[in-house]
């Protein structure tokens, strides 16, 4: 386990800052990104083995981008995660149908979490 290399999309630092530090402990790689356009930059060159996907973005949305990328030749076997502070029951199976491969909300459940970001790194998507 560990050492996968995980992009991060998250416009708040704190948010950011959050989430890098728990991958990081748990022994993860982390890139980041501000905004919807840099991280379709950044998994096109990195190649990460996991994407944390914001919802709300200026600019691009998160959704937008997460199509993107899963239209993309190079970037489309990534598995995505949306992160939304938006915790109605509804978004959940919402964000599934458009694509993204799991779904949190914030704040984070750290135990759900991890476990969907083990899931989802072990299956390779």
């Amino acid at each position: 386990m560990a050492h996968e290399l995980i992009l991060i999309v998250e416009d708040n630092e704190k948010n950011r800052k959050l989430i890098r530090d728990l991958l990081q402990v748990k022994g993860y790689q982390t890139i980041e990104s501000e905004t919807a356009e840099e991280g379709l930059r950044l998994a096109e060159e990195k190649s990460p083995a996991l994407i944390l996907m914001d919802i709300q973005l200026a600019g691009m949305d998160g959704i937008t981008a997460m199509k993107q990328l899963k239209a993309t030749p190079s970037t489309k076997a990534i598995p995505i995660i949306a992160i939304t502070a938006s915790a109605m029951t509804h978004n959940r199976e919402t964000m599934l149908a458009e694509g993204f491969d799991g779904y949190q909300t914030k704040p984070l459940n750290l135990n759900e979490f991890l476990s969907d970001i083990e899931r989802l790194i072990a299956s390779g998507g």
